[in-house]
């Protein structure tokens, strides 16, 4: 009788603390109200000499049996193309400030090679060096975003590549671009001047690099129609003085951008988990992780907006993405790892992020697109493999260069060991054919949640999506099975005059058409 009367106390009061049906949540968009675009560079991506993301990843030489154009991979061109990638950052990273651009032009037979002590310690034979980097975004239809060598190069180096590359007329760099075969200049607008200098970039103070940023900036100068876009090296993660002191003592006509890294981890950087077998626990911890971004965003921002209240320096979030140990047999120098349902979680999130503040992030770029970290694509010989992160970017193109459409609402919470963090993210804009997409994330891997879209100022003809979701979080694709991840027709919903219900898949990324 006591064990009888204990187990009903039990269930009582746990029936008191969860309610039985939850109740919708409701997300408003204001689609009367559109002050800010999305640029489409939010969406770009990053190619840096590390790992076979360049070397087996993107290059593969002419005389290559994998099928390529002018030694470019024709499979991983299509897949980008589809993506229509708005910028690709290159060539580092870390490496950027070891490189010396002109060890990688003229006759490749002729280029030095060199050990890339950054990434593997392998040699780098400069194969691959602007010429074909330049060709590679031409393929692509897609803007170059150089990052130049100020850690251990010199202001008449970077100087003189801008010079080589845009220059439109007689001197000695335009004299030796087309020496090397391209007659005409390139227009290279995206420029930045170093990388992680607080690190690898030469372990520099905030004060010491915003004084070498000035000197570097002002000799990488516009020629003919090209208007460079100098993006500075900004800080890493919560780093408010690094921001404050460039914001301070830099010139806004000498800068356009300013950087921000932040990698999501599970735990530290000593430790930072597997790819694809990892507890609820260290799930939890990847999704606070990835939305401490938005904090970063935000207090970032603040800052700039102390001494750019008219925003016209960009904030550049040029690294981005998951960073856990490499595959059990790999170089621990390439950073090779898998891509699974919770590598397409974060990206969903992040996107959803970088949209909302839309304001003042302006170029975005995952690391990396191929092999590397959080990477889209993964190619081994002749075959490729799409992973769930690259179908989380497809989905959501429809963002690029559209109208940002304000969303209020507030998420449920997703639940685990007394701790909690929202389960729901979301974004909206309006394109110019007046058609209005969301995109939306649920982070719970155990509940499919209700939701309400109230559309205001906004009557839908017709409703679609697409969704993204697995049976385990785990889940990912492989050469042998490369689709038990992808994107399938969503339709889970209902619409009703100016309201449309949803139910979003646990564990999912959906992407609505209104």
């Amino acid at each position: 009788m006591k064990r009888t009367l204990l187990a009903c106390m039990v269930f009582v009061l746990a029936a008191m603390q969860t309610p039985l049906t939850a109740q919708p949540a409701t997300i408003v968009l204001n689609a009367d109200i559109t002050t800010d675009t999305i640029s489409r560079h939010i969406y770009g991506h990053f190619s840096e000499h590390l790992g076979h993301c360049i070397y087996g990843g993107i290059w593969v030489g002419e005389n290559s049996p994998i099928p390529n154009t002018r030694g470019i991979r024709n499979d991983v061109v299509a897949a980008l193309k589809r993506l229509q990638i708005p910028n690709l950052r290159w060539p580092g990273g870390c490496f950027a400030d070891e490189y010396h651009w002109m060890d990688g032009i003229g006759p490749r037979e002729n280029r030095p090679k060199m050990i890339n002590t950054h990434w593997g310690g392998v040699v780098e034979d400069n194969s691959f060096g602007t010429h074909e980097f330049l060709d590679l975004c031409e393929q692509l239809g897609t803007e170059p975003y150089i990052c130049g060598n100020l850690g251990s190069g010199s202001v008449e180096e970077m100087s003189k590549w801008v010079e080589y590359i845009t220059f439109d007329g007689k001197s000695p760099m335009a004299d030796l671009r087309k020496q090397n075969g391209r007659e005409k200049p390139w227009n290279v607008k995206f420029w930045g001047v170093g990388n992680e200098n607080w690190g690898c970039g030469g372990n520099m103070t905030a004060e010491f690099y915003a004084d070498q940023y000035k000197r570097y900036a002002t000799y990488a100068r516009n020629y003919g129609n090209n208007r460079l876009y100098r993006i500075a090296g900004g800080p890493s993660s919560g780093d408010y003085h690094w921001t404050e002191t460039l914001m301070k003592n830099v010139p806004l006509n000498l800068m356009n951008g300013l950087s921000l890294h932040h990698y999501t981890i599970t735990h530290n950087w000593t430790y930072k988990g597997s790819a694809t077998q990892f507890t609820e626990d260290e799930y939890f911890n990847t999704i606070k992780s990835t939305l401490v971004m938005d904090e970063f965003v935000t207090r970032h921002s603040t800052v700039m907006n102390q001494y750019d209240p008219q925003k016209k320096v960009g904030l550049i979030v040029d690294e981005w993405g998951t960073w856990f140990d490499v595959e059990p047999g790999t170089n621990p120098g390439f950073l090779f790892q898998q891509n699974t349902m919770r590598d397409a979680l974060v990206a969903g999130i992040n996107l959803n992020i970088f949209n909302t503040h839309a304001d003042r992030v302006k170029i975005a770029n995952i690391a990396q697109m191929v092999n590397v970290l959080q990477a889209i694509l993964f190619t081994e010989g002749e075959k490729m493999v799409l992973t769930p992160t690259y179908y989380v970017f497809e989905m959501y193109k429809v963002h690029m260069d559209a109208a940002l459409i304000p969303v209020t609402f507030k998420s449920p919470e997703y639940v685990l060991n007394g701790k909690s963090v929202p389960a729901v993210s979301a974004s909206a804009s309006r394109d110019k054919l007046g058609k209005v997409h969301i995109t939306l994330t649920n982070a719970d891997p155990h509940k499919e949640i209700e939701l309400n879209l109230e559309l205001r100022a906004y009557k839908p003809a017709g409703v679609s999506g697409m969704v993204l979701t697995a049976k385990e979080l785990s889940q990912h694709n492989t050469f042998d099975n490369p689709e038990v991840v992808k994107s399938v027709p969503f339709k889970n919903f209902k619409l009703n005059k100016e309201t449309v219900s949803v139910k979003l898949p646990a564990a999912s990324v959906v992407m609505m058409e209104l």
